[in-house]
């Protein structure tokens, strides 16, 4: 079936409180527990895919002054999380939620489990209320629930399922999007701005709020890493200096680094991800200070911005040792930025192709502070692959990975994703595994 710009947008860009991996997390295990209600929790017991582990085990959990972990974000979900909120689960939880989750994760009634096997995005959530047990499963999406049980029977009739979509059995509704966008060609990626109707520019402009609210949280309280902080502060000492480049790095790291260290503020998330949403926002955003543009033309810039990052996505995974960052809101970025200053389709092309060689190999290796340093690189070099393309700098189809097309370059970028990094994503995560992480 076609589908829309709308559905993109419906389906691929969405707001979401802290890390979507905790909050999938907490999404779970709050869901179980909305079936057992009013009965004081015993234990909650976690099972979770390997790449959702390493995105969630070290990065802050909004609203609870630093805290982090698995345990943790199952415990905030059971005992005050609203799954009706999706992935801003945790917007209600306050210190008295925080300060009895904390008892439970210390006298080890949370249990996580790595399905080290496992491939593609699963969360099963078990919480124990004296002979009362619920479980739900979320699986491929971070906020898509496809299973309740009370007490080994199913539950079927609740609000909070996601229903199966497609021919296929438990088709997300992802599915077929993402098959109708792998077979799209970037012209007719770029068409579909057309499409774009006052509601849909308007829910843009919303993202834009809320992501740079995150930034201007970053820059005033150095949150995190500090890396927005310091690079403003470099600027205003005359060390290094403000162009749309730095600009970009600036707003991005900032906003990144405010999300990373748990600030209590949601982020627009863009293919699943808050950081990838922070990238494909907010580097235009801050280009379009340097340049004579409208604002429809700033809005469908973003636009193109997220249809890019989703198509990425499409061919590389939801989770993966690849910087998605990088190499799809990177490369998203790029192509708003071309297309705001005035680039054509073939210009959008030659800084697809530009991101693609410049940061195809930066790892993932999980969400934490340190990803504001990722974000500034990303944020940096999308701007500079566009100004690139636009002077007619592009890397050649001889070099590497990058392909006569920017489609062919996108679907070498998948495969090197999905099957060249497999034993990347093991080795990551096994040393990730070997370290020891904060007591609570």
């Amino acid at each position: 079936m076609p589908y829309t710009v709308k559905d993109i947008l419906r389906l691929e860009v969405a707001p979401a409180l802290g890390c979507t991996e905790p909050a999938a997390i907490a999404l779970a295990a709050a869901a179980a527990a909305s079936l057992l209600p009013d009965r004081p929790i015993e234990t909650i017991d976690i099972q979770v895919d390997p790449n959702l582990f390493k995105n969630g085990v070290a990065v802050s959990i909004p609203g609870t002054d630093g805290l982090n972990g698995l345990d943790m974000a199952a415990a905030l979900g059971a005992l005050a999380g609203d799954p009706a909120l999706k992935l801003q689960v945790l917007d209600p939880i306050d210190a008295q939620s925080v300060a009895r989750a904390r008892e439970l994760v210390r006298a080890k009634q949370v249990k996580v489990h790595l399905l080290a096997d496992h491939h593609g995005i699963y969360v099963k959530a078990g919480v124990q209320a004296g002979e009362d047990r619920a479980e739900a499963v979320i699986r491929d999406l971070h906020d898509n629930l496809v299973q309740l049980t009370r007490n080994q029977k199913p539950v079927t009739e609740s609000a909070l399922l996601q229903k199966p979509a497609g021919p296929a059995p438990q088709q997300t509704p992802l599915a077929g999007l993402e098959d109708w966008l792998k077979g799209l060609k970037l012209a007719q990626l770029v068409d579909l701005l057309d499409q774009l109707d006052e509601d849909d520019l308007k829910f843009l402009e919303e993202g834009v709020v809320i992501n740079t609210r995150l930034a201007e949280h970053g820059l005033k309280h150095g949150s995190g890493l500090g890396v927005g902080k310091t690079l403003d502060r470099l600027v205003r000492q005359r060390i290094i200096r403000r162009d749309m480049i730095q600009a970009a790095r600036i707003l991005t790291s900032a906003a990144a680094d405010a999300r990373m260290a748990g600030v209590k503020l949601p982020a627009m998330s863009s293919a699943g991800s808050g950081n990838h949403g922070l990238t494909a926002i907010l580097p235009i955003w801050a280009v379009k200070n340097y340049a004579d543009c409208d604002p429809q033309t700033i809005l469908k810039a973003i636009g193109l911005s997220h249809i890019l990052t989703a198509y990425i996505k499409a061919h590389t995974g939801r989770l993966s040792a690849v910087c998605g960052c990088s190499i799809a809101a990177g490369a998203g970025a790029a192509a708003g930025v071309t297309y705001l200053l005035g680039g054509t389709v073939a210009h959008i092309a030659g800084a697809i192709k530009n991101v693609a060689e410049d940061l195809a190999g930066v790892i993932c290796d999980g969400a934490k502070h340190g990803c504001a340093l990722k974000l500034a690189t990303a944020a940096g070099n999308a701007v500079q692959a566009a100004l690139f393309a636009l002077q007619g700098v592009k890397v050649h189809e001889s070099d590497g990975i990058i392909a006569r097309s920017p489609e062919e370059t996108m679907q070498n970028l998948g495969t090197l994703s999905t099957q060249g990094m497999i034993e990347t994503d093991r080795t990551i995560l096994k040393i990730m595994l070997s370290k020891q992480f904060a007591e609570y």
